[in-house]
């Protein structure tokens, strides 16, 4: 029967497409770079410049004005924390912002003339830290160690005044909390933002790879280089797709195991969940990401094309992923034009299984999205195939 025939001929001519775009990808340098040393190279050298993840022991200046017995105990104890470590005692706070606009101090601690005294009569003693935010992770680390400092404070002055009127207790306070990261035990930068941006170094390594290979192709038609382009004459648009596809993901297959898998072993990142359920959300993200660049290829007019195209999108990627801002705190528009993006769900599917050992199923609207945004980009991509085809 002709449709036999026809599904016969289809098989046929994918496999030879299969074959044809893995020979050109093996063969060209600059699609090696992004398919393999890109992926392999850069979580490593992210991971390395991460390490450690927590700052600690950053100076801090101390402006003294109160100058007891008090004041001087809480500028220890504050040099005690894992977060600061006391550079010097400043005159006045003008001193003190010289020493922070020359990079010697990130935070400043200013304590009152009438600190102690203010201790003393029962009232409330007010100290004021000043922190440097041109590094965000610098503000997080003092504000987190400085509350603990300032709670730890409280329950040891309020324990006293009760000693001192006659109330003898070495109780611990009524409320004792307790703070646990979910994902990231020891809060660390690299364990909460690189296993995301590798997740978007996939794609966009399989995006600049996809668009230099169609550079390429372009440029050797304007130039009337017809070898090994005949043979794609009368492929079906269908089977060219399909066939591309096939052969960038199977090419990427192990550059995922790597990054999901080996590079949180390798530098202890946070690996609750299971590789094999990690490794099947990303096939349909992989699949998505193909199509997605067979359909801009009508972008690219030669092979430079791919590095204004897709570095140009990366960080916007980047922050319509939601590792730098929730998603759900976007605005429709944003919301919208993230969930187009095959990173932003694999993104969020694989943080939840890597980080918080949740499973494929319980990740059920990042995997049907996924799926989702292959379908819609396939359509495009038949459509952009089959417009070169006429041409």
């Amino acid at each position: 029967m002709k449709i036999f025939g026809d599904i016969k001929q289809w098989f046929l001519e994918t496999a030879m497409v299969v074959r044809r775009e893995t020979a050109r990808a093996l063969s060209d340098v600059g699609v090696l770079i992004f398919f393999f040393l890109l992926p392999f190279a850069y979580p490593l050298v992210y991971s390395a410049i991460y390490n450690p993840e927590v700052t600690r022991d950053m100076p801090v200046a101390v402006v003294d004005e109160c100058r007891t017995a008090e004041s001087r105990r809480f500028a220890r104890e504050a040099d005690a924390t894992q977060a600061a470590k006391v550079c010097g005692y400043a005159s006045d706070m003008g001193e003190a912002r010289r020493w922070m606009a020359d990079h010697r101090c990130y935070a400043i601690i200013h304590i009152p003339s009438d600190y102690s005294e203010r201790l003393g009569r029962g009232e409330q003693g007010v100290i004021s830290i000043y922190y440097d935010l041109g590094l965000l992770l610098r503000y997080r680390t003092f504000l987190s160690s400085f509350t603990e400092l300032q709670m730890a404070t409280d329950t040891r002055l309020r324990t006293e005044l009760l000693n001192t009127v006659g109330f003898v207790s070495d109780a611990p306070s009524n409320v004792q909390t307790e703070a646990y990261f979910l994902g990231d035990p020891q809060q660390g930068f690299a364990s909460f933002i690189l296993i995301g941006i590798v997740v978007l170094i996939l794609q966009q390594s399989m995006l600049l790879g996809i668009v230099l290979l169609d550079g390429t192709e372009r440029e050797r038609r304007l130039g009337f280089d017809s070898y090994g382009l005949a043979e794609l004459r009368g492929v079906a648009p269908s089977a060219l797709i399909t066939g591309r596809t096939l052969s960038y993901t199977f090419l990427y297959l192990p550059a995922t195991v790597y990054i999901l898998h080996y590079i949180p072993e390798f530098f202890n990142f946070p690996h609750l969940g299971n590789m094999f359920e990690g490794c099947l959300l990303m096939i349909p993200m992989l699949l998505a990401t193909a199509m997605l660049g067979q359909a801009v290829r009508f972008m690219t007019s030669e092979r430079e094309s791919a590095f204004i195209i897709v570095v140009f999108t990366s960080v916007i990627f980047l922050f319509l992923s939601g590792l730098t801002w929730p998603r759900f705190a976007m605005s429709p528009l944003w919301y919208g034009l993230g969930s187009l993006v095959p990173a932003t769900w694999g993104v969020e599917g694989f943080l939840r299984i890597n980080n918080n050992g949740a499973t494929l199923e319980q990740q059920t609207i990042p995997y049907l999205a996924l799926w989702g945004l292959f379908v819609l980009y396939s359509i495009l991509a038949y459509i952009s195939a089959r417009h070169y085809r006429r041409r």
